[in-house]
């Protein structure tokens, strides 16, 4: 027995190893399966003998199913202490696993804490996503921290520049007060403002080295980095500074020349106001000053330019009272006039007293007057140095076709026409202004039916004569002469015309009697003007159409004075000719058909011309329609990319036939580009561009599937320039063109995105970001002396459900029916509108908001708009 105890010993310490439990339990277990053995020989040995014996053991283990039962009563005993063994390592695991989450979590939240202090400056690895989450964190609030540090410096600075705008009343002042403060707030060592006039830009202002710089010159617009800013009117940021640009000269420095170099244009909207030229030492700057020159260039140019309006302002208020003081002096001067007046007005009525013998002979020759000024075929107007009407002969209603109850003065402004009213304002200042002078005008006047008068004046200035203290105007009627004039001239030309007119003009009186014809008859029928005059028209030698039309219209006319026309062929010389006659009546005073004019325009070199330009439009239409077909079947539509990316659309109309926009499509190791290209102009030259771009794309993708999508642009840019011969010297031609450029990576759930000049629109669960396009062109030539950087790429990490929109600038540029254009606005909004909507709402929407936009107005320019769901 005690053999076996230590057999089970030595079995439990080696092959099941259980320390969880202690070596007494293990015993108990042990005994109790012995127990449990002995209880079960002795039920089986009793049934089967009946009565139990020790020798009757070995017996029993004749029988497998004895053994069976052994194993399974020595099992439990196994099993409860593995069960006990592995319930206690676990709770020990977890134990460990617990104490170590515990540590992170304190960890955590220290880290924590030190990041909401702002005590975190450096930011290390993290060993698991909590920490890192918090780094993130970290890292995003020192980038906000960061930004709104940035911020509060421009705001700083635009206000402590406003405060000096807002007291400077002068431009001078202004100029060197805000450069003073510019250059001290930014860390500028040297700066100047330069102000437009004329064609060159003049030295307004210069600071360096904290005082103030009295240099004056002139720089040309578009010479010089100065210049250059004003002609382009767009900022200047260079770190690369020419060698022969100036020298910094301080007795703190030294000789130096400047790091870096900031021209920026002083706008107020589009109107150039000014130029400002700042300096640096620093390789660099901060995108934080960049943005901050940029915001107070606009409020300076804004401030230069309501400087300017003040001062004009102030000329004109002192101009205004200057006339004032003199139009005090004037009233002086009218003031002792009237004392004048008065003077003579007591010494006339002395006069009268003396003249009261003479009164009756007076009123006998004022009846002979007035009857005579009453039925004159003129009228008098005597007007004192105020221009007020004095005297006005009783003929003038008459002849201005007025009655008496009716009030009328001859040059009432109401009734004359505004020329009419200039006019005789001019000839009464020039009568005032030249004492004894005499002049004649003549203007329109309206009569009291609106009937239009042409009158002559002929004005003297008689102010110096006792008799008449006036000027005095004698005014007829010419409105006869003028006309009769004018139907000489009319006649005059008319004849002039006819006889040099290359046209067959002939005037038959409704009898069908030749009154006139022209020289050019002679060349239709071969027999001189003057040998046809007085015949009629059937004794002609001439086509029997033409002869049959005018019978006809002589015919027609007398029953319907209208005017006709018709195209006929008819034989002259032998050939064929297709001419136009147009039959225009002509009537008597008493507006009774009096003779028939008949212009006949020969049409067969113009038909000619006609039907060649007809076959050459066809030729023309027939070969774009070709071109079409030929870049219908290049690019890809729908369908293709709907293969791919099955939430998908293109919304494509070309402005003519053929399209300068056109969509790429790519596919390459299972990663694809696709992009939206708007090249320079449209039509036939649009298309013709959009084919050099959409094979230098597929050759530049094809060579090098490595290629990131700003390096694609890059290489696509330098290859249109080569293929366009833009790099050479000499060359003129800035076509070129935009484009927002993706490529998508799949595997690894990458879109990366380049543009020129044309954004992105990249929507997640509603929420929209614009990602735009670099300020650069594809192809084109380079500015001078200005660095062209590459092009920008943009990382996406997608998810799937995003979506993706990108356009040509037709789109946001159609004009719609009140004349307001369509406008990324717009885009945006319709995106945003329905966070659950789409693709195909998308393409249903724009393809229909873009018709009902545009109306009836003409579409500007080729649109097209892609639009992918990943």
């Amino acid at each position: 027995m005690q053999l076996t105890i230590n057999n089970i010993r030595r079995f439990i310490r080696k092959y099941l190893n259980f320390k969880c439990l202690p070596e007494r339990d293990i015993y108990y277990l042990f005994t109790g399966a012995l127990i449990l053995l002995l209880l079960t020989w002795s039920g089986v040995s009793s049934i089967l003998f009946d009565e139990f014996a020790f020798w009757q053991i070995h017996q029993l283990h004749h029988f497998i199913l004895i053994w069976i039962i052994d194993l399974i009563i020595l099992s439990i005993p196994v099993q409860v202490v593995f069960f006990v063994n592995y319930h206690i390592q676990k709770s020990r695991q977890l134990k460990t696993e617990i104490d170590a989450l515990k540590s992170k979590i304190h960890s955590s939240i220290e880290l924590a804490t030190r990041i909401g202090e702002g005590k975190l400056n450096r930011f290390e690895a993290a060993d698991d996503e909590l920490a890192a989450a918090l780094i993130a964190l970290g890292k995003s609030l020192s980038g906000t921290r960061k930004k709104e540090d940035d911020l509060n410096w421009i705001a700083r600075g635009k206000e402590r520049v406003s405060d000096i705008l807002r007291i400077t009343t002068t431009i001078d002042e202004l100029t060197i007060n805000v450069l003073k403060a510019t250059i001290d707030y930014t860390g500028a060592i040297q700066g100047g403002i330069f102000l437009p006039e004329g064609d060159v830009l003049v030295n307004a202002a210069a600071y360096a080295f904290n005082r103030q710089r009295y240099e004056k010159m002139q720089i040309p617009i578009g010479k010089g980095l100065v210049g250059e800013v004003a002609y382009e009117k767009q900022m200047i940021y260079r770190t690369e500074i020419p060698d022969d640009y100036f020298t910094l000269t301080s007795g703190l420095i030294g000789d130096k020349k400047p790091k870096s170099l900031i021209v920026i244009p002083l706008m107020q909207e589009d109107e150039l106001q000014g130029v400002m030229e700042l300096a640096f030492l620093n390789n660099k700057l901060p995108k934080y000053i960049l943005h901050f020159i940029e915001e107070i260039s606009n409020i300076i140019g804004r401030t230069i330019y309501n400087l300017k309006i003040n001062i004009r302002t102030a000329q004109l208020l002192k101009e205004s009272q200057e006339l004032t003081i003199v139009l005090k002096e004037n009233e002086q001067t009218l003031h002792e006039n009237a004392r004048e007046m008065m003077v003579a007005q007591e010494n006339l009525e002395k006069s009268n007293k003396l003249l009261a013998n003479q009164i009756q002979e007076v009123e006998h020759g004022q009846k002979r007057l007035q009857a005579l000024l009453t039925n004159a075929s003129e009228f008098i107007s005597i007007y004192n140095e105020k221009q007020e009407l004095v005297f006005e002969s009783p003929s003038v209603k008459r002849i201005l076709g007025y009655n008496d109850n009716d009030k009328v003065s001859g040059m009432d402004p109401e009734l004359l026409t505004p020329r009419g009213f200039k006019t005789i304002n001019n000839l009464f200042q020039f009568l005032l202004e030249t004492p004894g002078g005499e002049h004649v005008a003549q203007y329109t006047y309206l009569k009291k039916n609106g009937e239009k008068l042409f009158l002559e004046t002929k004005g003297k200035n008689l102010l110096h004569d006792p008799a008449i203290r006036g000027i005095i105007f004698n005014t007829q009627d010419i409105t006869e002469r003028k006309r009769a004039e004018k139907e000489e001239r009319m006649k005059s030309r008319m004849q002039s015309l006819s006889e040099n007119s290359p046209d067959m003009i002939l005037r038959i009186s409704n009898t069908g009697k030749l009154v006139y014809v022209n020289p050019a008859i002679s060349k239709f029928i071969g027999v001189p003007s003057t040998e046809i005059i007085k015949k009629r028209i059937y004794e002609l030698d001439i086509d029997p159409q033409f002869i049959d039309f005018v019978r006809t219209s002589l015919s027609t006319m007398r029953e319907d004075p209208k005017q006709m026309v018709a195209e006929i062929e008819m034989q002259s010389h032998g050939d064929m000719r297709i001419m136009e006659i147009k039959a225009i009546p002509e009537f008597s005073e008493d507006q009774e058909l009096e003779s028939v004019l008949f212009v006949t325009h020969d049409l067969t070199e113009m038909k000619i011309i006609e039907q060649e330009i007809k076959d050459k439009n066809k030729k023309i239409s027939d070969s774009i329609n070709y071109a079409q077909r030929i870049q219908t079947s290049i690019l890809p539509d729908t369908g293709v990319i709907q293969q791919y990316f099955p939430r998908s659309f293109i919304f494509y109309r070309p402005k003519d036939v053929v399209s300068g926009d056109f969509p790429w499509f790519f596919m390459k190791d299972d990663i694809f580009y696709i992009a939206a290209v708007d090249c320079t102009g449209h039509g036939v030259p649009g298309a013709l561009l959009s084919l050099i771009g959409y094979f230098l794309l597929n050759n530049i993708v094809n060579a090098d599937k490595d290629l990131s999508a700003s390096e694609i642009l890059d290489q696509l840019h330098q290859k249109v320039r080569r293929t366009l011969r833009q790099d050479q010297d000499g060359a003129n031609g800035r076509d070129g063109m935009d484009l927002a450029l993706c490529k998508i990576n799949p595997k690894k759930n990458e879109l990366q995105y380049a543009g020129a000049h044309r954004p992105l629109y990249y929507l997640r669960n509603g929420e929209l970001t614009e990602y735009k396009g670099s300020r650069k062109a594809i192809g084109g030539i380079p500015l001078a002396k200005k660095i062209e950087l590459d092009f920008e790429n943009n990382i996406i990490d997608y998810q799937t459900g995003d979506k993706f929109f990108i356009f040509s600038d037709g789109l946001p540029d159609q004009t719609g029916k009140d004349g307001k254009k369509y406008l990324n606005k717009r885009i945006r909004e319709a995106l945003t509108e329905d966070k659950d909507a789409t693709m195909a709402h998308y393409a249903r929407f724009f393809s229909k908001d873009f018709y009902d936009w545009m109306g009836e107005e003409k579409q500007v320019d080729d649109v097209l708009l892609i639009g992918i769901e990943l």
